[in-house]
């Protein structure tokens, strides 16, 4: 499994890619902003999107790579912070597909990206999940503080409501 952070561009060429790793976790029930079914071409225009923000400098995109290359897994780095805010950064989007959980995967993903932030200065991550998930388990693992549970925060993508956890980390 190789860790790696994508350039704007890279990231564009692989939408494909990244878009099967969202279809995969939203078909396998997460709740990561998507509902089921799918709109043809949503997970490609999101993955676009993302792109774009990289490329803008306003985040970073870690991806993880089974042994063929392909990307099996996601977690960015969101800097686009307000003025009042230089030294904190959003978690966003930690995303593995099935094939691949429970191999660390996530638990690698989470610590590139922190040494990322450390690296840029960033001393407060924020982050939410939701509540009781197996993403919170990784979290915990590592450190994270949880802030607390906003209930009804969010739908799962079949359609009941469900809590949300956020969570910190001081660095």
């Amino acid at each position: 499994m190789n860790i790696r952070e994508l350039d704007g561009a890279e990231a564009l060429a692989r939408v494909d890619e990244l878009a099967e790793v969202l279809r995969d976790c939203v078909e396998g029930g997460a709740s990561v902003g998507f509902m089921l079914p799918l709109a043809e071409g949503r997970p490609e225009a999101f993955w676009r999107k993302v792109a774009a923000g990289v490329a803008a400098g306003g985040r970073h995109l870690f991806v993880a790579e089974d042994e063929a290359g392909r990307i099996c897994g996601t977690l960015s780095l969101v800097i686009d912070m307000p003025d009042n805010q230089p030294h904190r950064a959003d978690v966003s989007k930690m995303l593995v597909h099935r094939r691949v959980r429970r191999q660390g995967v996530a638990e690698r993903l989470l610590r590139t990206l922190e040494l990322k932030a450390r690296e840029l200065g960033k001393t407060t991550l924020v982050l939410d999940t939701v509540t009781g998930s197996d993403a919170s388990r990784v979290y915990e693992k590592l450190d994270w503080q949880q802030a607390g549970d906003i209930p009804n925060y969010a739908l799962m993508p079949d359609g009941p409501f469900c809590s949300t956890t956020y969570y910190f980390k001081l660095l």
